[in-house]
């Protein structure tokens, strides 16, 4: 989709006679799409007039195309600039052109991590990625899924130009720690305008009128065959994605419904109820890889981030790859998309869906963007765990939009629980103990699961430590009741949890996927870190807005951070609406819990801020043992 198009006169003559930003403006507003913040213009006008200059006295073509805010298939992303034509050989390119405005003194080598810097960001240092990263990935997405790309061909050209980064600050990002990436994309700084004018007249010596951008806007969107081929090797290495029971049967289902789509036409919903641990995340990643097989473009959808991160990592293994970074995206990515322009989504973890799509408040509701958007949409749900005030993922709520929309709707459940050592019974027993319901398990589960109270918080994290050198996977988790000091959330170093001498870094905040992050072990998550993923042993820690009073389990949303989100606006509504917001409350911090409880598959360690709800839990685990109930 074409923002902005013309000719490298046409750009010129734009800039020097102020109608550049206004044309912009106007390509925004006919997409019914808003421009960014004043900041944000502001730095892309000073970014657009450094390519003013590279161009103007170049020998690229006058009649060579030039477009800007070009959007990339599949993402809500737009490359910043592209300059097309073609070579002496009457080849057709395209040159991607990444801009920053970074400056050398706030930006920093990231060594370890793939592809990842820091810089000035939102206020503060953090990590992000590579600017010649950025540029390579969006020509590969591009390459992979747009058919005119690959059969014209045009050839893709990505690079980066940071203008604003000194010379002498060269070495922080050009250098043998992205060496995969800058190969792929050359990097230019400030005082490259002369190499930089040197690439493009290289690449584009004929021009084309804008002939290669206009192939590239109007090419159909389908997966390439090597992406195909990827992604299946991938997923037949990872013996975890293998699917039994119920997941095969959801599966079959989600992919006839997928086909029957693409022949008829007709808006169909799958709604797929499923609790902790029975594979919702491992179905929706095989339905995803077998519809990019049978040559449909399909994307894996969630609010969280994290179970993004992990699958994408788990998917990559310790290849460099790049191909599959595009399949993975946010719930927000909707909000512009016309109708049934994908043939699937596949929403995962749909109880966090929101209303509005992104901080800047644009959006009406994300069930209704991701089954507008999709010809055939899949959601996983699992009610129990919503956890934010701002949650809205709800059955009843895409019943709603699904009839809306003209959807025909199937519902299914996935019944088979592979976390908990495979005791449903333990799920239930989690919802008696935590007085989220009355069920049958209130006495007895499976006991073939390892559920300990421990005394202390060091005793806890020591218990962790030592299953995590013989399992494969164990991470201390904890609820939101300690504050996140701005500066220090990307910085290890930082304790944020201090019970007594116990200090721990909580919620680390980092490009990395922190469940499996290197370190993790040594750190404390958050429902947001580990919600939609699972571990052999899980230790959670439960804080004050937890308590055991009389009998009862009694929620406390005072003792909750003040840096909190998830019960944003809860103190105005307690004035307001006394008995509402006390529901609202206890609902969202029992389900934190309840989530928190249920990730390990092997065992659940607990430590409680609260003395008599770690001695009623004590009771509890103890009664469970002896078969005999005992009075509350």
């Amino acid at each position: 989709m074409l923002v902005y198009e013309s000719t490298k006169t046409g750009f010129l003559n734009d800039v020097l006679e102020g109608q550049l930003v206004p044309k912009i403006r106007d390509g925004y507003q006919s997409q019914g799409i808003g421009m960014g913040s004043r900041g944000e213009v502001r730095s892309w006008k000073n970014s657009l007039q450094y390519m003013h200059s590279v161009l103007n006295g170049s020998s690229v073509p006058a009649d060579a195309g030039v477009a800007i805010e070009f959007k990339i298939p599949l993402t809500s992303r737009r490359v910043d600039f592209l300059v097309s034509g073609f070579d002496e050989a009457d080849n057709a390119n395209v040159v991607i052109i990444e801009l920053k405005q970074w400056e050398g003194t706030s930006t920093q080598t990231v060594e370890g991590k793939d592809g990842i810097v820091k810089t000035a960001l939102g206020g503060g240092i953090r990590e992000t990625t590579h600017p010649s990263y950025q540029a390579v990935s969006y020509a590969q997405l591009l390459k992979d899924f747009n058919v005119t790309i690959r059969e014209k061909p045009i050839n893709l050209y990505p690079l980066a130009y940071l203008h604003n980064l000194e010379s002498q600050h060269r070495e922080i990002l050009d250098n043998e720690v992205y060496e995969s990436h800058t190969e792929q994309a050359p990097l230019y700084v400030r005082g490259d305008t002369e190499q930089l004018r040197t690439f493009l007249e290289s690449q584009i010596e004929i021009g084309d009128s804008s002939e290669n951008l206009y192939d590239m806007n109007d090419g159909k969107i389908r997966p390439s065959k090597s992406l195909q081929n990827s992604l299946l090797e991938m997923l037949e290495a990872q013996d975890e994605f293998t699917l039994i029971d119920s997941q095969k049967v959801i599966f079959e289902k989600a992919v006839e419904l997928a086909n029957q789509s693409r022949r008829d036409g007709q808006k169909r919903v799958l709604l797929v109820d499923g609790g902790p641990g029975t594979g919702k995340t491992v179905v929706a990643i095989n339905i995803l890889a077998e519809l990019i097989q049978d040559n449909m473009v399909a994307q894996y959808v969630s609010k969280n981030r994290a179970p993004r991160d992990v699958y994408k990592e788990k998917l990559r293994g310790d290849r460099l790859v790049k191909e599959i970074e595009h399949l993975f995206t946010g719930a927000g990515s909707f909000v512009d998309t016309d109708a049934n322009t994908l043939p699937a989504l596949i929403a995962d973890e749909a109880h966090r869906l929101n209303e509005e799509s992104n901080f800047f408040g644009r959006g009406e509701n994300q069930i209704m963007e991701i089954i507008n958007a999709a010809k055939f949409s899949v959601f996983f749900i699992d009610e129990s765990q919503r956890v934010h005030i701002d949650d809205i993922g709800s059955k009843q709520a895409i019943r709603k939009h699904a009839d809306d929309l003209g959807a025909e709707i199937t519902e299914l459940t996935l019944e088979s629980q592979f976390r908990c050592n495979g005791s449903e019974g333990y799920i239930a027993w989690v919802d008696d103990v935590l007085q989220i319901r009355q069920t049958a398990n209130a006495d007895r589960f499976d006991l073939d699961f390892d559920l300990q109270v421990m005394d202390s918080p060091e005793t806890l994290h020591a218990a962790i430590e030592t299953a995590n050198e013989r399992t494969r996977l164990s991470r201390v988790v904890a609820g939101y009741c300690w504050e996140w000091d701005k500066d220090g959330r990307a910085d290890p170093s930082v304790t944020d949890i201090k019970i007594g001498d116990y200090e721990r870094s909580w919620n680390l905040d980092t490009s990395d996927p922190w469940a499996i992050a290197d370190g993790s072990i040594d750190e404390v998550g958050c429902i947001h870190t580990c919600q939609g993923l699972e571990f052999d042993y899980v230790g959670v820690i439960i804080g004050e807005d937890l308590k055991y009073r009389d009998g009862e389990i009694v929620v406390d949303h005072e003792q909750r951070a003040t840096t909190d989100r998830s019960l944003f606006g809860i103190k105005k509504l307690s004035r307001e609406e006394p008995k509402r917001a006390a529901a609202i409350a206890d609902e969202l911090i029992k389900n934190t819990y309840r989530t928190l409880m249920t990730r390990g598959m092997k065992g659940c360690y607990l430590y409680c801020c609260d003395d008599p709800l770690g001695e009623y839990l004590e009771t509890r685990i103890n009664t469970v043992q002896t078969g005999s109930r005992q009075p509350q």
